[in-house]
């Protein structure tokens, strides 16, 4: 049991070792992408604070999802944080999964430059949108009477540029259209609907999506009208930006391409490399609706119900 266990260990740690290399090879590539969106989230983060200096109090404005969805109350928001939280870290566990397991379709640092690019995009059109028009937020600390719902005039430009997290994250006012909670989860749930391997996972990150958005409405952290156009805003941006850059590399395929030639040039038989691709995963590549019936007996072909006689001797030879 010993050796079983020393085994699979060496196995795991050269797994991680060369998983490692690689990764680190993409990242020297790769680095000026990843920090741009990293540096971007503290942008959108300065933004969220400078729009709670000019955020007002008000009444709560009229809004069908507070009418349809019971509210939770301020002893029960923690639930929606929870979900997100779950989500997020699930996430961000799945991205790092090639380290471990030896099935992997993703590589870590590509797959994060994608997901920060289709992350700075939409915060990007949320700075402008919730700086357009600031509403009366719905939260509960945002409320009239309440201290935090406007931040006090800074002493001195430091203060406004020190992000205090999480505190600002959770007690922000006046960011409202559209939704960040959503933003991160429509990002993470897309790119795992794109490059995930379990269909039971995408589902249920679909179902997950739709239950953080609910219980956000219900918790009065934000008005429908910020989910409704965080859904049809990112699924859009992720749907652009994955147009305008390049398709990763599938690592399951890995193999096969090897196989197949770069072009139709390369290929003595004219085959495409779709076609090949065909026959790699056993498929002929013949529409069955052009196979003809042949059978064969006694030197005799018949093809569509007419024989024709086979010589089974060659004259002269």
């Amino acid at each position: 049991m010993s050796f079983y266990i020393g085994r699979e260990a060496s196995k795991l740690w050269k797994r991680f070792y060369a998983e490692t290399t690689t990764e680190l090879n993409l990242l020297a590539e790769n680095w000026k992408y990843l920090l741009a969106g990293i540096a971007f989230q503290y942008i959108h983060g300065l933004a969220a604070r400078g729009v709670h200096y000019l955020h007002r109090p008000g009444p709560t404005l009229q809004d069908l999802g507070f009418i349809l969805l019971p509210e939770l109350g301020q002893e029960k928001a923690y639930i929606s944080e929870t979900l997100f939280t779950f989500i997020f870290l699930s996430f961000v566990l799945w991205t790092f999964h090639p380290f471990i397991f030896k099935s992997k379709k993703i590589y870590t640092a590509l797959i994060w430059c994608r997901v920060l690019a289709f992350l700075v995009a939409s915060q990007a059109l949320r700075i402008v949108t919730f700086y357009a028009t600031q509403l009366p937020g719905p939260n509960y600390h945002c409320r009239e009477g309440s201290k935090l719902a406007t931040l006090p005039r800074p002493d001195s430009v430091f203060e406004v540029l020190l992000i205090n997290f999480p505190q600002d994250a959770i007690y922000g006012c006046g960011d409202l259209i559209f939704s960040s909670h959503m933003i991160f989860t429509l990002v993470f749930v897309n790119t795992y609907h794109r490059y995930g391997t379990r269909r039971c996972i995408k589902q249920l990150g679909w179902t997950l999506a739709v239950c953080q958005s609910l219980l956000i409405i219900a918790s009065r952290k934000h008005y429908t009208v910020d989910i409704v156009v965080a859904w049809y805003t990112v699924n859009l941006v992720v749907f652009f930006v994955e147009k305008k850059l390049k398709e990763l590399p599938d690592r399951t395929n890995a193999a096969a391409a090897l196989l197949l030639p770069l072009s139709t040039k390369d290929n003595k038989d004219g085959r495409t490399k779709e076609e090949n691709h065909k026959l790699l995963n056993g498929n002929s590549g013949v529409d069955p609706a052009d196979w003809r019936q042949r059978t064969q007996a006694n030197g005799k072909i018949l093809e569509d119900g007419h024989a024709h006689h086979v010589d089974t001797a060659m004259n002269g030879a």
